[in-house]
Formats: C-alpha cells, structure tokens, sequence
C-alpha cells in the first residue's frame, strides 16, 4: 500500500470527510481492520482564504508548495490536495515535489467520461466556477462545462465561505443550491460536478433528481485506488 499525503485544512470540515472516506475505501477493499496509510499536513485556512480574496496566488502556492515538501519527506508516495480551488496552484506545487500530485479535476473528468456526460454544471468558489484553471482542465476531456448566472455564481460563492467552510449547513441555502442545480441542468447540463469539497455536506444526491458528481468522494476513491493498485482509472 502507498502512503498518501494529505494537503487539508481548506476547509478542514472537508478534509475530515477525505479521511473519513479514504480509510472506509480501503477497508472496503482489504477487510479486516485494514486502514489507509497516510500523512496529513492541515493548513490555517484563514491564512489561504485571505490570500484568495487578495489574489496573492504565488503566496498561496508557496504555503502548500511547503506543505507537499512536507508530505514527502515524511514517506509519502502521492500527494491529494483536498480542495478544488487551490488546484489553481497544482502546477506549483508539483515543481516543489517529486511525487505526483492527482488531479481531483482529471479525476472528476474521468469519471464523468466513464458515465457517458458530455455537459455537465459546475458548483464552486468564484475561483472555480470563473477561471480557466478548472475549466479548462475538464473541457480538456472533451466535456462541455456549464457555470450557474451572475446570481448564482454570488450566492454558491457566498454560502461556501460563509456557512459550509464554518460547519453551518441551512436548510434554505440547500434549496437555494438546489434551484441553482435545477437551472444548470435546464441549460443542458446532464449533471451537475460539485465543484467544493464542502457542498457535498449541503446536497446529497437523493436531494434532486440531477444527477451529482461529489468531487470529494470522486477523488477519495481514487485516492484510494492508486494507494492500492497505482492506477486510478480502469
């Protein structure tokens, strides 16, 4: 088994769902009283979420460059950065290691690949849903890639920083979320990717009758497979 390194703590509400996940996986797939081997470095998300809103993205890079530095010298094989919108930074942070890095939007790709979606809606940060580090990196694979209004790209941003990230979870804000799917999906998107990994904390799939891609159970289970098999698609 490969010893997978972490990068969490943005937020760490979601990082509790990676370890939580990556453990069940790998019980799932060994038995007994199997775990994942693993290390953990959790940043101060107050530190990143400022540097985001500044736009100080070379600072951010930096901090999690030093992270998977890190990871590596502590005996990890790969590295999962548990977060979709410091992927931003994928790139730096691979410079800083010489121990791959998965990508959790080719992971998504790959398994809206294997489901047949070829457009699908994007839930996000602002940072996410707006810049062609995401984009870009999903309609490489060949998918059409479908982001909410003005409206709707402000009230996912907002709810995400202002209640997920600090463990509140609204039922109002999950209907809101809910219209917002709804809507991508009338626009033809045959799915919707979950693109934070807190909002699978807000919208669950027996929510809505669109179907969800939950990037961070997507990238668990990954996570997972190449800790186990050193690949992580079929």
């Amino acid at each position: 088994m490969k010893t997978i390194g972490l990068i969490g703590g943005m937020s760490w509400e979601s990082s509790q769902t990676y370890y939580r996940l990556i453990n069940q996986g790998v019980r799932d797939a060994l038995g007994g009283l199997h775990s994942a081997r693993l290390v953990l470095y959790s940043v101060d998300f107050a530190e990143i979420e400022a540097l985001q809103h500044q736009g100080d993205w070379d600072a951010t890079a930096k901090i999690l460059g030093d992270a998977a530095q890190s990871l590596e010298a502590a005996g990890a094989d790969f590295l999962v950065l548990c977060t979709n919108t410091m992927h931003k930074v994928a790139v730096q942070i691979e410079q800083a290691v010489s121990i791959p890095l998965l990508h959790i939007a080719d992971a998504t790709a790959t398994v809206l690949r294997q489901a047949g979606v070829t457009s699908v809606g994007l839930l996000g940060t602002r940072f996410t849903m707006e810049q062609a580090f995401y984009l870009d990196r999903i309609q490489e694979h060949g998918i059409q890639v479908v982001v909410p209004e003005q409206s709707g790209r402000d009230l996912v941003h907002s709810v995400i920083y202002e209640e997920l990230c600090r463990g509140e979870i609204r039922p109002e804000s999950r209907s809101e979320y809910l219209e917002v799917i709804a809507s991508l999906a009338d626009r033809g998107a045959q799915g919707v990717i979950l693109g934070c990994t807190e909002i699978g904390l807000l919208v669950q799939a027996a929510d809505t009758e669109v179907r969800l891609f939950d990037t961070t159970a997507i990238h668990a289970q990954q996570a997972v497979r190449f800790a186990l098999e050193g690949k992580v698609s079929e």
